[in-house]
């Protein structure tokens, strides 16, 4: 993993989220931290199947 992308992703959150806040708009992004632990929940059930090398390719199934 890149630091520097990290780093990046994470200063340009902080600037969007402050840019919400000054427009007085709601962000686009769990309110909570339910809502947040949903969305990490679905990022590492992500990394683990392709971690495991396991899924299905629907693309195939589908004969697309």
């Amino acid at each position: 993993m890149n630091v520097a992308f990290v780093v990046a992703a994470t200063l340009t959150g902080l600037f969007v989220g402050a840019v919400f806040a000054s427009l007085r708009i709601p962000i686009p992004a769990p309110p909570n931290l339910a809502g947040v632990m949903g969305v990490v929940g679905i990022w590492l059930g992500y990394r683990l199947v392709r971690h495991l090398g396991v899924g299905i390719d629907v693309v195939d199934v589908l004969g697309l």
